[in-house]
């Protein structure tokens, strides 16, 4: 029984969503022969102040990539 846990910050929408399974299932069935049935798909969001990475929460980090920071600030 295939169990996939993704992971990703917050902001998929409920079609990208389902997107994901349907082709993550296809994938499983193409490749290693398992039946529809049998896989599960479980998908967390997470928010970005409670993911990190790069030394930092991934909110400060977009706010730095976007320029939200003040001067020097990181």
């Amino acid at each position: 029984m295939p169990y996939i846990n993704l992971q990703v910050t917050k902001g998929a929408t409920r079609e990208q969503k389902a997107q994901i399974v349907k082709e993550f299932t296809e994938t499983l069935v193409d490749i290693l022969g398992k039946k529809p049935e049998h896989i599960h798909i479980v998908i967390q969001e997470i928010e970005e102040e409670n993911w990190g990475f790069a030394g930092m929460l991934t909110d400060d980090y977009r706010k730095r990539e976007n320029g939200e920071f003040g001067n020097g600030e990181s």
